[in-house]
């Protein structure tokens, strides 16, 4: 599971232990300490789901979710609200302003955990499921396989997290900076030509017997699943 959770809270404390728990599920996790920085964080690169504290300095997280619901960018985006406040009307008036769920502090790490699964299995089932499927392929995170139609397609560790990756959003393009981040992390140190290396391993695994080719160079730009390609 790569999907990417962008942590929204002041507590220094609360978001570090957020962001263990969260990676430990094998979730990317970035954190903003305010409303203001979220917003900067959004406007470089959206998250798969926004954990957004309703207690934040400067803008409330109620006026935060307010503005992600009035962009277009971000209007789908799905968010879970942190708060103290327990009262019925103060859940019903995150879920009005465009919350998708609701957890109320203290929480257990467990529960937390779990939520965010949920939502994301409504949202994007191919990021909160085992497996994953783009046309004639099938990627199991649970046993590392990747088959396509019938076939068995050997990949190493990183060929595999370098097409789950692809795989969490076809047709969208991902920079050769984006694939280093989510597949080797942002704290190493690889060589951009790396990439491509790869995602030339990739497409020889992929395509051994002749297959149409479903990775799609975009020049300058990087790489996507074609949406448009036929299978054989």
């Amino acid at each position: 599971m790569c999907a990417k959770v962008l942590v929204v809270e002041d507590e220094e404390a609360l978001s570090q232990l957020l962001a263990y728990n969260l990676r430990k599920e094998g979730f990317d996790v970035a954190i903003s300490e305010d409303g203001d920085e979220a917003l900067i964080a959004l406007d470089e690169e959206k998250p798969d789901l926004v954990l957004l504290d309703w207690m934040l300095p400067n803008q409330s997280g109620i006026e935060i979710c307010r503005q992600m619901r009035a962009r277009a960018e971000t209007r789908e985006l799905p968010v879970i609200m942190l708060t103290a406040r327990g009262e019925e009307d103060d859940r019903i008036r995150g879920l009005d302003v465009g919350a998708d769920d609701y957890v109320t502090k203290p929480f257990s790490m467990s529960e937390l955990v779990a939520r965010v699964k949920a939502v994301l299995r409504r949202a994007s089932p191919t990021l909160a499921g085992n497996v994953a499927t783009f046309r004639d392929i099938t990627l199991d995170r649970e046993t590392c396989r990747v088959h396509r139609g019938n076939r068995e397609v050997r990949l190493g560790p990183t060929e595999f997290r370098l097409l789950d990756v692809l795989m969490q959003r076809p047709g969208r393009v991902f920079s050769r900076e984006q694939l280093l981040d989510r597949v080797w992390g942002k704290d190493v140190y690889v060589e951009i030509r790396t990439v491509d290396v790869h995602v030339g391993r990739l497409r020889k695994s992929l395509n051994s017997r002749g297959e149409a080719d479903p990775i799609r160079t975009v020049r300058s730009s990087g790489y996507a699943l074609d949406e448009t390609y036929l299978t054989n």
